[in-house]
């Protein structure tokens, strides 16, 4: 009997053993050490001063191009046609209750569009899409491609209306696919030559343009959705007004509420309400209207109706909005332009286990792939000052931005998703708070928002200086 109980205490003993070596192989502790004495920030830091050194300003005419491709997938064929367009399934991206299965069908056609800008030798290309997000190894192929053609990352400025309704299997691993189903190379390689088509398009198109932008307040559209009325929000819908000589007129616009309104139980593909605006516009008074995913970070989408009428509302009441707008903006066919784009270094993984623990950094690149090409990038249009992030940013440091900057006289608008992702970016107040945002999609620790923030608020300094 005393034998039996020691050899069961033995076992017991080995048994706790072998958890405590697997919780300690798979977790860490969260790190709080500031990351302005860590070697990412340094790293990020030292190429932000070489980006300053080397800045350039173009002053000439503007020419402009427009481009329109269509990314929505035909389902339920025989087999996978890249050249068609046409698949056996294609999994919706955006709500992990869907379990990877194929959409159903189309409920509205979803697009990746371009428009191109160029000024004396400066070209840039802003490019927005119907889909979740602009997936990075989507992304990192696209540059391949354009390099070849001589079109390199820092001309290219992405982003993405965040519709929960669109095209998945782009996801790599195992986190990757639980919000875009199983991955499909064959749909991976047919969204990497629709939106390289898009920005070569674009550029093609280029003819003699005049240029200008404007904003407007749309707070009855958004809410905080992390802490309601104790946060703030940022309610401004941003526009650049792009209108061709010979007469073709594109809008790019820009609003910071999650394309959320359609909810899990859509199995159709949908540009939710991005889709009825750009849809609205283009049947008005322009040829083109892209959507650029604004700071979404703990923004909702607010409105009335149930199923497709929430969206239509939200969506057409906000290009009614901006055809009032758009009647009032000067138009210049000269103006000056300037663009930074900063490669980021970033912290460890912190994905959360517990509230002080955090799977290991080696556990989480199994879990899902460490983003490498990351970056910030900046474009000055006049008294535009046009930043792009790769992450859901957060839109109480979009306010704090755009804020600051209409003290010097610029309009500042800040996007998301453009070209790699690495989840949610917001005030490091929030990181204990349990809610979806921090808990689950805060993937690098309670720095990494004033981290963001810090490179982000450099780079609209800079890129506002005169050039000596």
């Amino acid at each position: 009997m005393k034998k039996n109980r020691k050899i069961t205490l033995v076992f017991i003993g080995i048994l706790g053993s072998i958890i405590g070596m697997l919780f300690f192989l798979i977790s860490c502790r969260v790190d709080h050490t500031p990351y302005f004495q860590s070697s990412y920030y340094q790293k990020t830091k030292t190429r932000l001063d070489s980006l300053q050194k080397n800045r350039v300003v173009f002053n000439d005419f503007v020419e402009a191009g427009f481009a329109k491709v269509s990314i929505t997938p035909s389902v339920g064929n025989a087999k996978d046609s890249i050249e068609l367009g046409q698949f056996k399934e294609a999994p919706l991206a955006g709500f992990g209750a869907r379990k990877g299965k194929s959409a159903t069908g189309t409920h509205d056609s979803i697009f990746v569009k371009a428009a191109a800008i160029q000024v004396g030798k400066q070209l840039v290309v802003i490019v927005g899409a119907d889909i979740l997000i602009m997936p990075p190894n989507i992304i990192d192929e696209v540059t391949s491609v354009l390099e070849k053609k001589g079109i390199r990352r820092n001309q290219v400025f992405y982003s993405a209306s965040h519709t929960h309704s669109s095209i998945g299997a782009w996801g790599p691993g195992f986190i990757g696919e639980q919000f875009a189903g199983q991955s499909n190379p064959k749909i991976n390689q047919w969204l990497v030559r629709q939106i390289a088509q898009a920005v070569t398009l674009a550029i093609s198109d280029l003819k003699p343009a005049r240029i200008g932008n404007g904003y407007f307040d749309a707070a009855p559209y958004t809410r905080n959705r992390l802490v309601g009325d104790l946060g703030t929000k940022n309610n401004d819908f941003n526009f650049i007004s792009i209108q061709q000589k010979a007469g073709r007129k594109a809008v790019i616009g820009s609003f910071g509420a999650h394309a959320t309104t359609i909810g899990a139980e859509n199995m159709q593909f949908s540009a939710d309400y991005p889709g009825y605006w750009q849809r609205k516009m283009e049947n008005g008074s322009v040829d083109l209207a892209i959507f650029c995913g604004g700071s979404v970070g703990s923004q909702s989408p607010s409105g009335e109706g149930k199923g497709f009428d929430k969206p239509k509302k939200i969506g057409e009441s906000l290009a009614d909005s901006l055809g009032i707008h758009l009647a009032r903006v000067e138009l210049k066919d000269k103006i000056d332009l300037s663009t930074m784009s900063l490669k980021v270094d970033l912290p460890d993984y912190n994905i959360r286990l517990t509230t002080n623990m955090h799977f290991s950094t080696w556990l989480s690149k199994k879990l899902m792939p460490l983003p490498e090409n990351v970056y910030l990038q900046v474009i000055k249009i006049g008294n535009l000052i046009w930043l792009t992030t790769p992450c859901d940013f957060s839109g109480e440091f979009a306010r704090q931005l755009k804020d600051a900057l209409a003290t010097k006289g610029f309009n500042a608008n800040v996007t998301s998703f453009n070209g790699s992702y690495v989840g949610y970016i917001i005030p490091g107040k929030y990181f204990y708070l349990d809610s979806y945002e921090p808990k689950t999609m805060g993937w690098f620790g309670p720095n990494m928002g004033e981290y963001t923030f810090e490179l982000m608020r450099h780079l609209s300094e800079i890129i506002t200086q005169p050039v000596q």
